[in-house]
């Protein structure tokens, strides 16, 4: 009987479906007043500051307020965009890079017969589907792996994931299927054999979240939106309505976070879509009102790419305290996730130690036991806050709402809260809705759904092709300029810089392991990127792949910023200083690094405290004790290998606890310590030295009897 009811409940939504397609099938021809290039951030600033009155003002820069604001000009209506910090420096590109419909809910929806959650579901799916057509650049089907270790799961796991492309109908990826244990092993061979029954594949979607909310915003831009990032609220502008004779939100008395010049912007309606700041803004509005918003932390690590395949992620639907974790490739690294832990709501959320650890111990229970899965791996961690919402209106506040909230305060405050990363075009359609009703705005109907996002337009998957022949870039870069920039990726192909070698002809990378390019730097200052942070963390995403990488890059980026800003050298400092610290504290700069300095029990037998300390000599000759970038130098000069003076200073220095110049000998054992717990796995300076020691070891005394004891 509940099969029947589901089964009837399918058949009118997927009517329903048609009827919506149908309605926009055909995208309205909209003007595009910047389509050949974005205004300056200056020209931004002073179209906020000279324009009489907007219809919107969204107080916001996520993925929610870009998606209000490309909506709103979409419909014809004189929208505007700020935010304090950069686009998307928030919750929404700190997330599992998943495009998804939740199958948990749909689990939910089956056995409690909730009609609630199947629509959350069903308006997901349709979401994802539209969102992998309208940044096909950007986004992508990815199999993920349900990996089954009892018999009686496969048939439950199995109907529920059918039932899941039942639900997504015509907008099913790609069917699911079941795979035998020998052959769920040969797509994902690190996966443990052991009482492995066989393992189960669905599709969902995984995208550059937050290249995904630039594409949002700089396409709002595009049609006319007036946005701005560094650009905070400082208070509410209000005025008294004189029909009603009400106090009303009439705008927003802004700040450039840059200059720090004040000036007010004017609009008929305020929207806040400031995610886990939701409440701040709402107090603004009315200081007594309640807190709506339940912050929640989501932790993320990244580690190697070798521990998962290419394309196929792992989902344990049941780890040892209840949460879901996945196991997913992206951007040729492995991403592990994520927690959900309450915490308090801040702007520099930061990664714990005992987060990263209990990741890394979910991983451990689903790897094969040959897999050694070690702290060091950890290439950088990161912490998103989910903005957890109660209904303002619901009678229980203390319950979370399970979707989104649109809720309207007394003076006209429009707040959107809530919700996920997949929704936020629905979301935003919602929000304008209520805000136009609520306002009487004069406006047209939505047209969001299969409006192409910055760069999707033109793209192909073998656009890279015409990067390498006509530019002359390295086949990755090439591959990693289109998946990122789609057919804007031409426009930083013409910046990037001759290389002066045979190949590739243009395009130098920043860090020799990561296609990243110097022309990239040139083109987000183009994409509103103010701080070396904005580069590192959202225009790139070096900062989230590999904290040292980054690290590295950083001087370089700085320098070109600062020649096109035309930055002060205090400035520069100041910025490579900003982006060091963002680093260490929120990308899990700190974690890592902490991983040698808390290691002060040496843990080495005596054979290995004899191996390490006579590799130890071989660089300390003189037996000071200490080593330093002149011992170094001198040891690789003998064997012909040659490293820069500056790169080896920075390999010693991640070594150099105490920070005064040379290591010594117990600051060595203690990183060899290190080495051998997998607490740390890719010191430079420890492979740098075993290296060295082989070389020498090989070459040795040539003896005389090699030429029979003669001349």
């Amino acid at each position: 009987f509940y099969y029947i009811i589901i089964i009837i409940i399918i058949l009118f939504s997927t009517l329903h479906l048609f009827a919506q397609l149908a309605h926009v099938a055909a995208e309205a021809e909209l003007k595009v007043p910047f389509a050949d290039e974005l205004p300056s951030r200056q020209a931004q600033l002073a179209a906020l500051q000279n324009t009489e009155e907007f219809d919107v003002l969204v107080v916001g820069g996520g993925a929610t307020g870009a998606g209000c604001a490309l909506d709103a000009v979409t419909r014809n209506l004189k929208t505007a965009l700020v935010e304090r910090s950069d686009f998307s420096s928030g919750t929404s590109s700190r997330s599992t890079k998943l495009i998804h419909g939740g199958v948990r809910y749909l689990q939910k929806a089956i056995m409690k017969l909730d009609y609630e959650q199947y629509m959350m579901v069903k308006e997901a799916l349709h979401e994802r589907a539209n969102l992998l057509e309208i940044a096909p650049h950007l986004s992508a089907p990815l199999p993920i792996m349900l990996p089954v270790y009892k018999w009686w799961q496969l048939p439950y796991y199995w109907a529920g994931i059918k039932m899941y492309d039942l639900v997504a109908g015509i907008q099913c990826l790609k069917s699911s299927y079941v795979l035998s244990k020998t052959k769920a092993l040969e797509l994902f061979p690190m996966l443990k054999k052991d009482k492995l029954v066989g393992a189960i594949v669905y599709y969902d979607g995984q995208h550059n979240d937050a290249r995904m909310n630039m594409a949002i915003g700089l396409t709002a831009a595009r049609y006319g939106a007036a946005v701005a990032n560094y650009t905070e609220v400082v208070r509410l502008l209000k005025t008294n309505d004189p029909l009603t004779g009400k106090e009303r939100v009439c705008g927003a008395r802004c700040r450039d976070v840059i200059t720090g010049q004040e000036f007010d912007v004017k609009a008929k309606c305020v929207i806040n879509a400031t995610g886990p700041f939701t409440d701040s803004l709402r107090k603004m509005d009315n200081e007594e009102t309640q807190n709506i918003c339940q912050p929640s932390a989501g932790v993320h690590i990244v580690i190697p790419g070798y521990y998962s395949p290419d394309n196929m992620g792992l989902l344990d639907p049941a780890t040892s305290d209840g949460r879901v974790i996945f196991f997913l490739p992206w951007e040729k690294m492995t991403i592990a996730g994520t927690t959900d832990t309450p915490t308090n709501v801040t702007a520099h959320p930061i990664p714990g130690e005992d987060d990263i650890n209990f990741i890394l111990n979910e991983v451990r229970n689903y790897l094969s036991p040959d897999v050694e899965v070690r702290r060091g791996d950890v290439l950088a961690a990161w912490s998103g806050i989910r903005p957890l919402v109660t209904d303002p209106s619901s009678k229980d506040t203390q319950s979370i709402c399970r979707n989104h909230i649109v809720s309207i305060s007394d003076t006209g405050l429009v707040t959107i809260a809530g919700g996920k990363w997949t929704t936020y075009r629905s979301m935003a359609e919602e929000t304008l809705d209520a805000a136009v009703k609520a306002h009487n705005l004069s406006s047209e109907p939505c047209k969001t759904v299969g409006l192409m996002l910055e760069g999707g337009k033109g793209w192909t998957p073998t656009l890279y092709i015409r990067l390498v022949q006509d530019y002359g870039l390295e086949n990755e870069v090439a591959q990693h300029l289109a998946a990122t920039y789609g057919s804007k990726a031409f426009d930083v192909a013409k910046m990037a810089q001759v290389t002066g070698q045979r190949w590739p002809i243009v395009g130098k990378r920043l860090v020799s392991e990561f296609p990243y390019i110097e022309a990239e730097v040139l083109y987000a200052i183009k994409e509103y990127a103010c701080t070396a942070i904005d580069v590192i963390a959202r225009r790139t995403r070096l900062g989230f792949l590999n904290v040292q990488a980054a690290d590295e890059a950083l001087p370089r980026i700085v320098q070109i910023m600062g020649k096109e800003l035309d930055w002060s050298q205090e400035r520069k400092t100041a910025e490579l200083d900003a982006a060091k610290k963002f680093l260490y504290h929120e990308m899990g700069y700190r974690s890592r690094s902490e991983q040698l300095t808390k290691t002060t029990e040496i843990n080495l037998d005596y054979q290995e405290v004899v191996r390490y300390k006579k590799r130890f000599h071989k660089f300390d000759k003189e037996s000071k004790g200490f080593i330093t970038t002149v011992d170094v130098q001198q040891v690789l000069e003998s064997i012909n290998v040659d490293i820069d003076e500056n790169a080896l200073h920075e390999i010693l220095n991640e070594v150099d606890l105490n920070k005064n110049g040379q290591v010594e000998i117990d600051e060595f054992m203690q990183l060899m310590s290190a080495v051998k717990k997998g607490q740390v796995s890719d010191s430079r300076l420890a492979i740098l030295m075993k290296s060295a020691e082989e070389t020498l070891d090989k070459r040795g005394p040539v003896t005389v009897d090699r030429s029979g004891g003669g001349v």
